[in-house]
C-alpha cells in the first residue's frame, strides 16, 4: 500500500521548506546547519532503522521537488527503516518505499524514539532529512537547522551555564565560528555531528535561559582575522598556558606535522610573567605545582598519573601498534614486534605551554618516536583512559640496579589547549568581571569581532547583529567603488568611500546609527562586486586582567 498524498497540505510544505532553504539568501549571512545525529552512545551516525514523531502535526515531503506526500497526525510513530529498494516508511499501518525525504513539524518539535540527551527525550527545531547511502548501507538522519536554534542546543552542553553569561557568550562565538568555519569536514551529507567529534549538540529538551540570552545577545557575531572566520578551536582546560596550533595538530589534508602556522592561535599565557615553558627544567616546575591562572579552578587544572613498570610495557604493547596507524610514530611498531624493558622516557620537543610533541621511549628492544599531542595521550593511558592532556613530565624511578620501577606523569589541563580554555573563560567572566569579547581576545590573538564577511553585487544583502560595545564600523575590502548605500535599522544612508591606491580596506564609522539590542543592516545592490562586513569590536592585544589578590 502506498502512501496517500493530502493535497491540503501542500502548500503550507513548500512554503515551510522554501523559507528554510533561501533563509540563507534573503534573512541573514550564515543560513542553516546540517546535523548528523547519532545515537544514544554518541557513536553511530549511521542508521538502519529509527521511529520518529512530532509534538504537533508534521508533513512528510520529497527532498528534492519539496512536494508533501502525507500528514501525520501529533505523537505518531514514523517507522523508518533501511531497504534495498530504499527507505521503508510506515505511518499508522501505511507503508511506502522512499529514497531521500524530509519531515518538518511546523508548529512544534521533532523527536526521535528512545534517543535520550542528558536523560531528556531528544527533541529538535527545525526539520530532520532522511538520506540514504548509495550504496544502501544505511541513512542518514539529519537536523536541518538555522544557526540560532543549533547554538542554543550547542552552549550549555559545551559550558557550564555556571560559568556565566559573558563566558557563555564567548563560547557562542566560538560554536558559531566553529561550524561555519570548520577545521575538517567528515561528511558530504552533512556539516557536523552532534558529538564531541564536532560540537556536541543535544537538541530542544537542554536549552537554558541564560545560555539562550548568550546566544541571543550575540546574534551575528563571529571572530575574524585578516577579514576572514578564525577557526576558534576551544578545549576544557589549557593549563594556565594554550598552546600554537601549529604544535598541536597536523595538516588535515598532507597530515604534515607541525603544521601550517596560524597566527590567531598562538600561545599564550594566563600572565605575561609565565615564561615560555619549552624546557624542560620549566615545564616540570610549572606543572608539578599549581601556579595561580585562570584555569586553576578546573579539577583537570593539575594531574597526576603513576605506573608500575611492568603495567606501563603492558599499556603500550596494545597502543603502539593501534596509534601507529595514524602515521605519527617512527618507526612503526607492529603488533607482533617485541617492545622489550622500558629503559626510558624523554620528552624530546615542547611547545611554548610545555605541551609535549615529541616524546621517545627507549626500551632494550628498540627506540620510538611518538609526535602530536594527541597521540601522545593515546599511547600513555591509564586504566584504559588517555592522557588528559600532554603538558606532561615524566619521572622515573631506579632501582639499585639502574632499572626502572615505575614512572610518573605530572600534567595540567584537559583537550589539546589550542585556542579558548573554557575554565578560563568562566574564571575571566565570574572572578574578573571581563565582557566576552576581552575573553575571546585573551585566547585568539589579533583578532577583531564583527559580521560574516559577504560579497555584495547585483542582489542586496541582509544581516543582523548585536553591537557589544554601542559601536559599529562598515568594512570595505579592497575597495573599488566610490559609494555605498545601506539601510540600517530601516534608515537609508549612503556614503562616500576614500581609498588609497595600495590601501586593502576601508572603514566607515555608524556607531551614530546603532541601536541597544538587534541591529538590521542591508547592503544594496552595487555596479561592482565588494566584500564587506560590519565590524563590532576592533582587534585588541592579550588583555592583562590582573588577578584577585
Amino acid at each position: 500500500m502506498g502512501i496517500k498524498i493530502v493535497k491540503l497540505f501542500f502548500l503550507l510544505c513548500l512554503t515551510l521548506l522554501a523559507s528554510l532553504t533561501i533563509s540563507y539568501a534573503q534573512d541573514n549571512d550564515y543560513g542553516l546547519v546540517r546535523v548528523g545525529l547519532t545515537d544514544n552512545k554518541f557513536q553511530n551516525v549511521l542508521k538502519q532503522e529509527v521511529t520518529i514523531y512530532g509534538t504537533a502535526d508534521c508533513d512528510i515531503c520529497d527532498r528534492i521537488t519539496k512536494k508533501v506526500l502525507t500528514h501525520v497526525p501529533a505523537d505518531s510513530d514514523i517507522v523508518i527503516k533501511n531497504g534495498l529498494a530504499g527507505m521503508s516508511v510506515v505511518v499508522n499501518n501505511t507503508g511506502a518505499t522512499l529514497r531521500d525525504f524530509v519531515i518538518i513539524c511546523p508548529t512544534g518539535l521533532l523527536g526521535v524514539r528512545d534517543l535520550k540527551r542528558k536523560g531528556q527525550p531528544a527533541v529538535y527545531h527545525g526539520a530532520f532529512e532522511l538520506i540514504q547511502k548509495p550504496d544502501h548501507k544505511g541513512f542518514y538522519l539529519v537536523n536541518l537547522v538555522e544557526i540560532q536554534e543549533y547554538l542554543k542546543g550547542v552552549v550549555p552542553n559545551e559550558m557550564p551555564v555556571r560559568f556565566g553569561l559573558e563566558a557563555l557568550k564567548a563560547q557562542t562565538v566560538a560554536a558559531r565560528n566553529y561550524v561555519l568555519a570548520p577545521r575538517t569536514k567528515a561528511y558530504d551529507e552533512f556539516d557536523v555531528v552532534d558529538s564531541v567529534a564536532s560540537q556536541v549538540y543535544y537538541g530542544a529538551n537542554t536549552e537554558t535561559d541564560i545560555s539562550t540570552r548568550a546566544v541571543m545577545e550575540t546574534d551575528g557575531v563571529v571572530a575574524l582575522y585578516d577579514n576572514e572566520m578564525i577557526l576558534t578551536l576551544y578545549s576544557s582546560t589549557a593549563g594556565g598556558y594554550t598552546e600554537s596550533y601549529a604544535n598541536a595538530f597536523s595538516d588535515p589534508n598532507t597530515k604534515t606535522f607541525p603544521s601550517e602556522h596560524k597566527p590567531y592561535l598562538v600561545a599564550v599565557p594566563d600572565r605575561e610573567e609565565f615564561p615560555k615553558l619549552n624546557e624542560e627544567e620549566k615545564a616540570k616546575n610549572f606543572y608539578s605545582q599549581k601556579v595561580p591562572s585562570y584555569d586553576i579552578e578546573s579539577p583537570y587544572y593539575r594531574w597526576q598519573k603513576e605506573w608500575a613498570v611492568g603495567e606501563l610495557e603492558n599499556i603500550l604493547k596494545k597502543t603502539l601498534p593501534a596509534q601507529s596507524k595514524t602515521g605519527f610514530i617512527s618507526p612503526e611498531f607492529k603488533p607482533t614486534d617485541e617492545l622489550g624493558t622500558i629503559k626510558d622516557i624523554k620528552v624530546m620537543k615542547r611547545g611554548d605551554s610545555g605541551k609535549a610533541i615529541e616524546v621517545e621511549i627507549m626500551t632494550t628492544k628498540g627506540c620510538y618516536r611518538i609526535y602530536k599531542e594527541l597521540v601522545i595521550r593515546r599511547v600513555f593511558q591509564k586504566d584504559g583512559i588517555s592522557l588528559p592532556s600532554a603538558n606532561v613530565v615524566f619521572e622515573k624511578n631506579l632501582d639499585n640496579y639502574g632499572n626502572v620501577t615505575d614512572i610518573t606523569a605530572y600534567g595540567g589541563g584537559f583537550g589539546h589547549g589550542v585556542g579558548m580554555s573554557q575554565y578560563g573563560a568562566g574564571y575571566l567572566a565570574t572572578k574578573l568581571n571581563q565582557p566576552y569579547y576581552n575573553i575571546l581576545r585573551h585566547y585568539y590573538t589579533g583578532i577583531c569581532l564583527g559580521t560574516v564577511p559577504t560579497q555584495v553585487w547585483n542582489e542586496s544583502v541582509k544581516q543582523t547583529f548585536w553591537a557589544p560595545t554601542g559601536r559599529a564600523s562598515i568594512v570595505i575590502i579592497n575597495p573599488n567603488i566610490s559609494k555605498i548605500k545601506v539601510l540600517i535599522n530601516g534608515k537609508e544612508k549612503e556614503f562616500n568611500v576614500t581609498k588609497s591606491l595600495f590601501q586593502k580596506e576601508t572603514k566607515i564609522d555608524i556607531s551614530r546609527f546603532i541601536e541597544d539590542g538587534e541591529n538590521n543592516i542591508i547592503f544594496c545592490p552595487n555596479e561592482r562586486m565588494m566584500k564587506v562586513y560590519v565590524e563590532l569590536v576592533e582587534k585588541y592585544g592579550n588583555i592583562s586582567a590582573g588577578r584577585e589578590e
